[in-house]
């Protein structure tokens, strides 16, 4: 519970609750919903980040052009990017170069970077709108700076609060609720006390403000002026915090990278996105809860995410009409029965600006696509291969933004399209998930999935070629490969030596324990790959088999254990099995760390050892599993024998093999 002074404060803060206490909208449950980000919470804060221009602002970054001059991004003949002082001159993207220079003849065009047919890089030429044939757009400057701009604002944000979705290559979405909850707690303390009676459906306290400072931000107004008196609630202060720290992320990006962006802040992605577009460039808008409505009436639905399209032309031609406000007026049911249950809800709770979706950190992305219509067509496939490079340089490029070189994420399959005349060719392949991906492994790839369209005949000339790949999956971390086990140079030496030096404790040899055995069909030995030894005249053991079954009351352990690791090739291991089966009494130094065996208490020198010894028992499980099995399938039960006598001819029983359920990791025998 709040102190008195608390209290106190509270009270003289809030003239409209005194002399009694005025209580909030809000509960000490939708706080705790704030620290978890759910999408149901009231105080929720989303903000979205939209990059002014963006393509024009790299290109005038790197070319050190000032912000008043006009500048647009220009890629073959056509514009795909104009900056605002060339919008003042009613230049758009619907214009082409010609035109656009008529409107304003300072303007300044830079054509985006391409790749040369045969260059292994892209760069930024100055006859590529005219070479349209051999070259194809690059993207990749513009990736790399949204890369480097969604590490500021990860930076900026605190590491185990932060929510982003990257939406596009100059569009964020960030979850602030986590931590707009963190500043809370630490400018409201009252917050953090335990709700009256233990309940958190009790309403919280009114905040003990009566102002917020909006600073420069563009508030979208209230309906009613006089809302504006009211002492501000607990959605009001969270929102407020939200623009704190979005202004501190825009100006992180502007003054590390010198771009400037346009924000939207208010409790989902719905109205965050229509906010960063509200007022642009360089300004965010903040939509508080009041003003949701008022800020939603002027609107057009067919500007709002995914009412854009068809959905939007069917509601339009439905109702006739394309504003929010003459929609409000259509009921959920009759929207239901126009454009579906579900369909018609979603279109009721759009409308009125609610929005549940969450903000995703890890939007996971399908396939990736590199392709060229070729003006003319090539027709050789030299021609064809020097595009693939250039296709796997690209689709790579943006392999290493999924997080390829962490091993974050990687293809499954990779697949070439073909056009020749009307005909398409197509040959897809799998990715070999062991090894390293790179830029060259996967040019090698395409490489031979072309080479097995040109061998069907008959492919030229080209008029199309595309390279995708597909099947994304999460890689595997942790694993270490085969050299992680092996020592090399001074570390083998070293070990070896230290392993020749080591003592063991003579009253407690480490051994697994002596059992006979009776070997039928073969026994354990078969479960061992067979060699041959070779250590002298006094060995007098051909193979492994031989050595077990002269040898039975000797330790199959050893000899297992041998086998496994790979000490077979070369005369010390080779002697060491000579000694055990001989009954030579001075084993092989082990090391000084011992382990005991679960099923048998035997003591073993290392995990290694150990791990040997626990498939030693696995194999005598195996084999005494068949002896048994093949016990009960030799003596037949009195039914089937009774059957046996009745029919004139007689069926040999069929053999029962091993359960058909393999643990994971292992795999079937073949026996016999």
């Amino acid at each position: 519970m709040s102190s008195p002074l608390d209290l106190q404060s509270f009270r003289d803060s809030s003239p409209a609750g005194a002399p009694g206490m005025k209580r909030s909208r809000f509960t000490y449950r939708h706080i705790q919903q704030l620290a978890t980000s759910s999408t149901s919470c009231p105080l929720r804060v989303i903000a979205h980040l939209d990059l002014d221009c963006f393509y024009a602002q790299v290109e005038m970054v790197r070319l050190g052009i000032p912000d008043d001059k006009p500048v647009a991004v220009q890629q073959w003949q056509g514009l795909i990017a104009v900056n605002y002082p060339a919008r003042s001159f009613g230049i758009g993207r619907h214009c082409n170069v010609s035109e656009a220079k008529k409107l304003c003849p300072d303007l300044i065009h830079q054509h985006v970077a391409t790749w040369r047919e045969g260059d292994a890089k892209w760069d930024y030429h100055p006859d590529a709108a005219a070479n349209m044939a051999t070259h194809k757009v690059s993207l990749d400057p513009y990736r790399l700076e949204s890369r480097k701009i969604l590490a500021i604002i990860k930076d900026e944000l605190p590491p185990y609060l932060q929510k982003v979705e990257k939406a596009s290559i100059d569009e964020v979405f960030m979850d602030l609720s986590a931590q707009v909850h963190a500043i809370l707690l630490e400018r409201f303390p009252e917050l953090a006390n335990p709700p009256p009676y233990d309940d958190p459906t009790e309403m919280l306290p009114m905040p003990s403000i009566t102002a917020l400072d909006w600073q420069a931000d563009a508030l979208v107004d209230l309906p009613d002026e006089n809302a504006e008196l009211e002492d501000p609630d607990w959605d009001d202060v969270a929102i407020l915090i939200g623009s704190e720290i979005v202004r501190k992320v825009r100006t992180a990006i502007k003054d590390k990278l010198g771009y400037t962006c346009s924000a939207g802040v208010a409790c989902n992605k719905l109205l965050s996105k229509l906010g960063s577009a509200y007022r642009k460039p360089n300004q965010q808008t903040v939509i508080r809860d009041r003003s949701i409505q008022h800020f939603l009436s002027d609107f057009k639905f067919t500007k709002m995410r995914n009412l854009g399209g068809k959905l939007g032309e069917q509601i339009s031609q439905i109702y006739h009409t394309d504003t929010v406000k003459d929609l409000l007026g259509v009921s959920v049911e009759q929207l239901k029965s126009k454009l579906g249950d579900d369909t018609g809800v979603w279109v009721y709770n759009t409308v009125r600006g609610i929005d549940n979706s969450e903000v995703n950190p890890r939007v996971q992305i399908k396939s990736m696509l590199s392709a060229k219509s070729f003006r003319p067509s090539i027709t050789s496939f030299e021609q064809a291969v020097r595009w693939l490079r250039i296709f796997a340089a690209d689709i790579f490029s943006r392999l290493v933004e999924e997080g390829v070189l962490e091993n974050k994420r990687r293809p499954k399959t990779i697949n070439l399209h073909h056009r020749h005349a009307t005909q398409i060719r197509s040959r897809q392949g799998p990715i070999p998930q062991g090894r390293k991906l790179d830029e060259e492994s996967l040019f090698e790839l395409a490489r031979n999935l072309l080479s097995q369209i040109v061998s069907e005949g008959q492919v030229w000339p080209c008029s199309n070629l595309s390279l995708s790949v597909g099947g994304f999956e999460d890689g595997v971390t942790g694993n270490m490969g085969i050299g992680g086990f092996l020592l090399k140079g001074e570390e083998a030496q070293a070990s070896k030596t230290g392993a020749r030096t080591t003592t063991v404790d003579s009253e407690n040899p480490i051994r697994p324990a002596e059992k006979r055995r009776r070997l039928d069909n073969g026994g354990i030995e078969r479960f061992f790959a067979k060699r041959e030894l070779s250590h002298g005249a006094n060995s007098g053991l051909g193979s492994d088999d031989t050595a077990i079954s002269g040898q039975s009351g000797q330790r199959l352990g050893t000899l297992k254990e041998e086998v496994m690791s790979g000490e077979s090739a070369g005369s010390e291991g080779v002697g060491k099995a000579d000694e055990v089966y001989n009954g030579k009494s001075e084993p092989e130094p082990d090391p000084i760390i011992t382990l005991t065996c679960s099923r048998c208490n035997a003591s073993l020198d290392g995990p290694e050892e150990l791990q040997s010894h626990q498939d030693w028992h696995f194999a005598k499980e195996l084999q005494e599993q068949e002896r048994v099995s093949q016990t009960f399938v030799n003596q037949p039960s009195a039914s089937s024998s009774r059957a046996g006598n009745q029919k004139s001819t007689s069926t040999t029983p069929k053999r029962q093999g091993r359960p058909k359920k393999v643990e994971r990791g292992q795999s079937k025998l073949k026996f016999g």
